[in-house]
């Protein structure tokens, strides 16, 4: 490290003049100045620091990184080179090379709250909460006054899913800031996300007065009127995103979700894709679009036109990509074309899937459909290394061991001890179950006006209501939601600790709902053999059963039951259920979110209507 160069009185003051011009936004004119001095004297920070951000802001990040890094050179621990080339590696994407750099700004000037935000921000967009929380919290403390760092704490919140606290924190933001948009456009996703799309609305409201008009905010209100029961609303909200804003990618896939589900209002025979694909095949160039696109047709079990997808991109490109391959194994499979499907696996694996959990889960689907057992568990076994409550991991390495007749899958499953049905208490201020039962029938019913299953759903033959269920303002709902904690909690002080287990080690006294819905599946309906990879455990609330399922006369006497451990059939293993119970209405079935668990179809003229939620633990170890 050469010794930080002093500039003369004269020096100084072109710095100041050009410091000047900087901030006035003649940035040509700061860098010319600030330049030469650079030359003039090769060891002076502030002069190189001067010349980083003018390169920056004239279009030169090349030379403005060899500028900063030049600065450094001279002042390693200079906070404010340090907080500005951290700014500049974040803003093209090199969050992780940014996060040191922030680490030791705060070092050097603790006091600086805008460093200890960016740091907290840039964790957060790694995805490295507890250190996001560090910071961000720093930096409430310092500026407490900062509308910027209460954002900042509720985004962190809610990436933790913990709700109530992001919404406290962007409510302390838009009160220190009533003109910020995002802050708003974020305070109404998290009313969405507590069952409260209403007050989500009026939170959308606000940013439109705020100013902001972009694609995001109406495609956010169109979700919120959905799951208001405002169908054709949020149809002619997400027309008009796609109308206005072609190339922006989520607007697309909020319309095609909503045809899918809901159909059009005023042409019913609408191919729910057909704005879908006339988009795609208009926009060439738009890479997101393309992707996306694929993925939903593989969802939709249209797998066949994906694939004719995915070979006109390839040919037009001539460039492999990696999540074309991915998605193009994924097409593969579900044809049942495995032999080809597994060479781009293992290709996909070899090239860096070893450290990407969901590549993982699919090449080890497909080792279990194509026989090879052994190495499905080596590869689940990876996973669960890799990420430890990935629950699609774990219900893949219970098939594996299942199959090669390893004891460890009952060490995992345990079907009998796992898997509980509870009965549910009527809540306060019901004489009995029954005329609970019916009373949350009926706000259930107008909330089920889809015609047809989501397209990422285990469900067939039914409909599913929108966004969260639990926290909507109806007081049959709260009411549900209490009576279904009291049943869980009760369930949990059952259960045994065992700190090896994966469901087990995370056992406590109660739990924090992570998503919640109702299931209305008409006859023929069934589940299909599934898990719930975002929780870690999931349920089942039997609120109305039609006859033949309460009591089967004739035909299969399991039809409309739940059953537990059979894997998806589409993976020809043969394997049949551990265990299957008869569902009753008021009562509360209850296991770990990886059992692979579905229904067995029934035929009726009533529906099953059922309230599931998944849970994660809350509280300390019971």
């Amino acid at each position: 490290m050469q010794p930080q160069q002093t500039l003369t009185k004269a020096q100084s003051q072109q710095l100041d003049a050009a410091l000047a011009l900087f901030r006035k936004g003649a940035f040509g004119d700061a860098l010319a100045i600030a330049g030469r001095l650079a030359e003039e004297a090769p060891f002076a920070t502030d002069a190189l620091h001067l010349t980083a951000l003018c390169l920056l802001r004239t279009g030169d990040p090349a030379a403005a990184e060899q500028a900063f890094r030049r600065a450094l050179a001279q002042a390693p621990n200079h906070p404010h080179v340090l907080a500005n080339f951290a700014t500049f590696l974040r803003r093209f994407g090199r969050q992780e090379e940014a996060v040191p750099l922030w680490r030791r700004a705060v070092i050097a000037a603790p006091q600086h709250a805008q460093a200890w935000l960016d740091l907290g921000l840039t964790e957060l967009e790694l995805e490295r909460l507890p250190q996001a929380r560090t910071a961000l919290e720093r930096a409430v403390a310092l500026q407490p006054e900062s509308a910027m760092a209460w954002h900042g704490l509720g985004a962190l919140h809610r990436a933790a899913d913990d709700l109530p606290a992001a919404e406290a924190a962007l409510r302390k933001a838009v009160s220190l800031d009533p003109g910020s948009a995002s802050a708003w456009i974020n305070l109404g996703a998290v009313s969405r996300l507590q069952g409260r799309p209403a007050q989500a609305l009026e939170c959308y409201e606000r940013a439109r007065q705020a100013g902001h008009d972009g694609p995001e905010l109406t495609d956010a209100i169109a979700g919120a009127l959905l799951d208001l029961g405002r169908v054709e609303e949020a149809i002619a909200r997400a027309r008009e995103v796609t109308a206005r804003h072609p190339r922006f990618v989520p607007g697309h896939l909020t319309l095609a979700h909503l045809l899918w589900e809901h159909g059009s209002p005023l042409t019913p025979e609408e191919d729910p894709l057909a704005g879908f694909d006339a988009a795609v095949r208009a926009q060439p160039d738009n890479e997101a679009l393309q992707l996306s696109y694929v993925g939903f047709l593989i969802e939709a079990r249209q797998a066949e036109r994906a694939l004719e997808r995915i070979h006109a991109l390839r040919a037009r490109s001539g460039q492999p990509h990696p999540v074309l391959l991915r998605l193009e194994a994924d097409a593969l499979e579900r044809l049942g074309r495995a032999d080809q499907a597994g060479v781009l696996y293992a290709q996909l694996y070899r090239e860096g899937g070893r450290r990407d959990p969901s590549l993982l889960n699919a090449y080890t689907r497909h080792l279990l459909k194509a026989g090879q057992w052994d190495a499905a568990a080596v590869r689940a076994i990876e996973t669960t290394a890799l990420d430890p409550r990935n629950q699609e991991a774990w219900a893949y390495l219970g098939t594996a061991w299942r199959l090669l007749d390893d004891p460890r899958e009952h060490w995992l499953c345990d079907y009998e001890r796992l898997v509980g049905m509870v009965e549910v208490e009527p809540p306060p201020g019901y004489a009995d179950l029954e005329t609970f039962l019916t009373d949350l029938s009926a706000v259930l019913a107008p909330m089920h006006r889809a015609v047809r299953e989501p397209v990422q759903q285990s469900l067939r033959g039914g409909s599913q209501t929108p966004g969260r269920l639990f926290g909507r303002p109806d007081p049959v709902i709260a009411a549900t939601e209490q009576a279904m904690r009291r049943a869980v909690e009760r369930w949990l002080a059952s259960l045994p600790a065992d700190p090896a287990h994966p469901f087990l080690r995370h056992r406590a006294r109660s739990v924090r709902f992570t998503g919640s819905w109702s299931v209305k599946l008409w006859s023929s309906g069934r589940h299909v053999n599934h898990i719930h990879p975002q929780g870690w455990m999931s349920s089942a609330f039997y609120v109305a059963l039609p006859p033949s399922v309460r009591s089967p006369q004739g035909g299969d006497p399991h039809a409309g039951h739940i059953q537990f451990g059979q894997p998806p059939l589409e993976l020809g293993l043969g394997l049949p259920p551990r265990r299957v119970l008869q569902p009753q209405p008021g009562r509360l079935a209850l296991f770990p979110s990886y059992l692979w668990h579905g229904t067995v179809p029934f035929e009726d003229t009533e529906p099953r209507v059922t309230i599931a939620f998944d849970m994660v633990p809350s509280g300390p170890v019971a």
